[in-house]
């Protein structure tokens, strides 16, 4: 579907975007260790063009806007993210390399024995957001399996209710309408099938016959599964032209039944 591939393409550009936003304000921060240990004055001391400024408040945006994303995309990695962060249950009295974050970072917390430094703090840092930054990367790893899940569903909920429509036509005893409402579901079905093995139809609106000769040619229907689509394509047929002889009930119930065949059996 167009629309769930531009939903991919917008997901993983805001992705990039964040991570790049990321990377900035580490080599950032990278700078800034650069021109303390240089001993010089912070103030007036330029990096790359721009005045020395602390990385809180870019950061803080940062994570704000990148918890969400990691919650929704990687659910399972999500307190690992956060614990990067800030620990909510630690021994306050006992702080080492493995509990100091980037909190205690960004609020200047020290921990220090006979005057000297226990912990870097900048090397805790830059383990920590790395981390991060890794974590939110991989989510790009995870946006066509979830999207194509979710696609799946919708798809499926679709040829529900198109499905039970054409049934209750069938009834009624419409069964030019409910030949047709089936045969979208079939076209729509092999169509997806052709996206899930990554084949092009040639043809600009390709047919239930066209996307049927390409899946045997391909291997991916056997003799069996392409003649019965192919009878089913013929019933379609049969249902949407209007000069052809009128369709009987036991066609389209077989064009029902087969469809719904197809649909739970092939991908």
């Amino acid at each position: 579907m167009a629309d769930m591939d531009e939903i991919k393409k917008k997901i993983k550009t805001e992705i990039d975007l964040l991570y790049k936003e990321g990377v900035k304000i580490f080599l950032r921060e990278q700078e800034n260790q650069k021109i303390i240990s240089t001993g010089q004055p912070t103030k007036s001391k330029k990096v790359k063009g721009e005045p020395y400024s602390p990385i809180h408040s870019a950061y803080q945006s940062w994570y704000t806007k990148s918890l969400p994303i990691v919650k929704q995309l990687l659910p399972d990695r999500f307190q690992e993210f956060q614990e990067q962060y800030k620990l909510e249950k630690r021994d306050d009295k006992n702080i080492g390399f493995l509990t100091y974050t980037i909190y205690d970072y960004l609020i200047g917390l020290r921990i220090r024995l006979r005057g000297e430094d226990v912990i870097n703090p900048y090397t805790s840092f830059v383990t920590r957001f790395q981390h991060q930054l890794t974590i939110l990367w991989s989510a790009n790893d995870r946006i066509d399996s979830i999207l194509t899940d979710i696609e799946g569903v919708l798809q499926s909920e679709l040829f529900t209710h198109e499905l039970e429509a054409a049934e209750d036509l069938l009834k009624k005893g419409h069964l030019r309408a409910a030949g047709a409402l089936t045969g979208v579901s079939l076209e729509i079905h092999l169509d997806r099938i052709c996206v899930n093995h990554a084949m092009k139809i040639s043809k600009k609106s390709p047919t239930i016959s066209d996307y049927n000769e390409a899946l045997k040619s391909a291997g991916i229907f056997d003799i069996p599964t392409w003649r019965h689509v192919l009878l089913l394509g013929d019933i379609r047929n049969l249902c949407v032209h209007s000069k052809e002889r009128e369709p009987t009930t036991n066609e389209v119930t077989d064009l029902l039944n087969g469809t719904k065949k197809i649909i739970a059996t092939t991908f």
